[in-house]
């Protein structure tokens, strides 16, 4: 008889997920912020993990910017930043007020759309442990979007604005 060959996680052969940063976030106990970027947009959700099982509380794509008068690219930097403040909107609405980042196998780059995403999250309210200076800077935000700040900050009072009336 030959040797046995002990196989490590399908998941992790796949190189799908990292287990033992995925243990990490998971015993923090906190919900988790889930940022991931496709070909084209910006996904962003916050999930509670739950004996051994994960459950979405709430989900934006960054497409859903287009309801509230985005015409651009809908994954940029400031594509991912009005994501973060619609998904922040949300959490708070669900009761959620502390969240861990979860980048999965994403790269973690100073100023990048997965720290875009969270500066937009911590401006809507919801506390997150990051370091500041990873977060993209407002100049950086409004210059990617290619409009002028004037109509930058009228899309995202359209965003407070929507979120607040559906509320009631």
């Amino acid at each position: 008889m030959g040797k046995r060959i002990r196989l490590a996680f399908k998941r992790r052969r796949e190189g799908k997920t990292d287990y033992r940063k995925r243990l990490k976030l998971l015993m923090s106990g906190l919900p988790r912020l889930v940022v991931r970027k496709t070909n084209k947009y910006v996904i962003a959700q916050v999930v509670e993990s739950k004996e051994a099982k994960d459950f979405t509380v709430c989900y934006v794509n960054s497409k859903e910017l287009s309801n509230y008068g985005w015409e651009k690219n809908f994954k940029n930097v400031a594509a991912s930043y009005l994501t973060g403040l619609l998904i922040g909107i949300k959490a708070r609405e669900k009761g959620i007020k502390k969240v861990v980042p979860d980048f999965g196998l994403h790269r973690s780059t100073k100023g990048s759309k997965l720290y875009a995403v969270l500066k937009g999250a911590l401006e809507a309210g919801l506390e997150i442990n990051c370091k500041e200076e990873m977060l993209p800077s407002d100049e950086r935000i409004i210059q990617v979007s290619k409009l002028d700040k004037k109509e930058f900050e009228e899309i995202k009072e359209k965003i407070k604005e929507n979120i607040l009336k559906l509320k009631k």
